[in-house]
C-alpha cells in the first residue's frame, strides 16, 4: 500500500527566525496519525534565519541525522566537535547516553535550509558519538546512494538503527528502481523539485509512505529532484 501525504498537510511552526515544517509530531505539532513511520520518528524541515540557532540542549538514546540543502549549519557539541555542515554532508550523531549540542547558521544574510532526522536506534545506553561524510552531487545523480545504514556499509555514516537512508538526484529520463520487502516500511521524501515515485508524481516536501507491499519502487521523470529514501523496521 502506498499512501501519499502532501507537503502542506504536514505541521508548520514559525518561530521567527526558525519556520518549520514537521512531517511526524514535534513539540507543539500533535497528531495521532503521524507519530512516526516504522522506527522513523522525526523530519523537521528547518530554516534558520542568519546569526540565529538552537542553543545548547540535551538529546539521549536517538540516532539524529542533518541533511543541508542550502547555507550552512554550524554543530558544536561536549564530545569536543566543532563543525560547519554544507550541502552535500550528512552528519550523523548518536545521543546514546547523552549528548549537549548547539546549532546556528552564523552566515549573514543567508538562510541555513536543513532537514533534522530522528531514527529510533536498536540499541540503547551506548557511548555518544559523532560522524560526518560527503556526498558529491554525481554519486547521487541518476541513482540512490547510500548515505547512512547500521555498519556504515558502502561508505554511508553509522547508524545504530535497523535503517538505511538513500540519497537521490533526479533529472528528465533518469530513474532508479528499490526493491520492497513488505516486511518492511519504506518512505520517500522528496526534498525538492518533482519525481514521479510508482507513477505518482510528488512535488517538494511531499511523501510516499509504502507498507506491506513488494514488487519494485520506481523513480523517475525528476524535474530538479532531490529525494530521500528510508528503508525501515516495521
Amino acid at each position: 500500500m502506498i499512501t501519499l501525504r502532501k507537503s502542506a498537510d504536514r505541521g508548520y511552526a514559525d518561530h521567527g527566525w526558525l519556520k518549520s515544517f514537521h512531517s511526524f509530531s514535534f513539540a507543539g505539532y500533535y497528531d495521532p496519525e503521524h507519530m512516526g513511520f516504522g522506527n522513523l520518528r522525526v523530519i523537521n524541515e528547518d530554516r534558520i534565519a542568519a546569526g540565529r540557532g538552537f542553543g545548547t540542549h540535551g538529546h539521549r538514546d536517538m540516532e539524529i541525522i542533518s541533511y543541508v540543502m542550502s547555507g550552512e549549519l554550524a554543530h558544536k557539541d561536549n564530545m569536543g566537535n566543532v563543525k560547519g555542515i554544507p550541502p552535500g554532508d550528512v552528519q550523523r550523531m548518536s545521543a546514546g547516553t547523552g549528548v549537549q549540542h548547539s546549532e546556528f547558521n552564523h552566515a549573514e544574510g543567508q538562510t541555513t535550509h536543513f532537514l533534522q532526522i530522528w531514527i529510533e536506534p536498536n540499541v540503547t545506553g551506548i557511548p555518544p558519538s559523532y560522524e560526518q561524510k560527503t556526498f558529491s552531487a554525481p554519486e547521487k545523480r541518476g541513482q540512490l546512494k547510500l548515505v547512512a545504514s547500521n555498519g556504515g556499509v558502502d561508505g554511508s555514516v553509522t547508524i545504530h538503527a535497523d535503517a538505511k537512508i538513500y540519497a537521490g538526484l533526479f533529472d528528465a529520463g533518469e530513474k532508479a528502481s528499490f526493491a520492497l520487502d513488505p516486511k518492511r516500511k519504506t518512505y520517500v521524501h522528496l526534498v525538492r523539485g518533482e519525481l514521479d515515485v510508482n507513477g505518482q508524481k510528488l512535488q517538494t516536501g511531499d511523501a510516499a509512505l509504502i507498507e506491506s507491499q513488494d514488487g519494485h519502487l520506481e523513480l523517475g521523470h525528476g524535474k530538479d529532484a532531490e529525494v530521500l529514501v528510508f528503508d525501515l523496521a516495521a
